[in-house]
C-alpha cells in the first residue's frame, strides 16, 4: 500500500482493507482445489475423470492463481488495475481441459455468457467468490466495499 495518508481514518480504512485482502487470498487459495473438484464433479455428466488428474488441476490452479492475485491484493486500491475474481476466473481453463480429455460434451451457455467467456465451455467460470466457496460470499463483499470507501474517501 502506498505513503501512510494523514487523515486518521483513512489510515485505519487503508489498514482494514490490507486485513480483508490477505484474508481473502487465503480463503480463495484454500477454496481453489475444492472448488476444481466442485467443477469437475458437476459437469462430469458419468465421464471418467482421472482423479489424478483432477487433483493435479486442483494444484494447478493455486499455482496459477496465487502469485498474480497476492500481487493484486497486495497493492494500493487505486493501483489495482485489475480485480481478484478476473484473476481466479483463469483458473476455469484448468478443470475445462480435464473435461476436454474425459469426452465431456461442452454445454448449452446462454448468448451473453458465450460472448462474455468464449472459451468457457463448460460454464464453469465463477459469477462471485461465493461460487468458489459459500464462506467467501461475506468476505468478498467487505473487501469490495472496504475499497470503494477508500475510494470515496480519497476522490469523494
Amino acid at each position: 500500500m502506498s505513503d501512510l495518508p494523514s487523515d486518521p481514518e483513512l489510515a485505519a480504512g487503508l489498514a482494514r482493507f490490507a486485513e480483508l485482502s490477505d484474508a481473502l487470498a487465503d480463503g480463495i487459495e484454500a477454496a481453489l482445489p475444492g472448488w476444481v473438484d466442485r467443477a469437475l464433479a458437476a459437469r462430469a455428466d458419468g465421464a471418467a475423470v482421472d482423479p489424478a488428474r483432477a487433483a493435479a488441476a486442483g494444484a494447478a490452479a493455486v499455482e496459477a492463481v496465487m502469485p498474480p492475485l497476492r500481487r493484486l491484493l497486495a497493492q494500493d486500491p487505486d493501483d489495482q488495475a485489475s480485480n481478484p475474481l478476473a484473476i481466479v476466473r483463469v483458473a476455469t481453463a484448468l478443470p475445462t481441459a480435464v473435461l476436454a480429455e474425459a469426452g465431456v460434451a461442452p454445454v448449452e451457455r446462454d448468448a451473453q455468457a458465450a460472448s462474455v467467456f468464449p472459451d468457457d465451455v463448460y460454464d464453469l467460470v465463477p459469477a462471485s467468490f461465493g461460487d468458489l466457496d459459500p464462506a467467501l460470499a461475506e468476505l468478498g463483499l467487505a473487501w469490495g466495499a472496504a475499497k470503494a470507501w477508500i475510494h470515496l474517501r480519497r476522490h469523494a
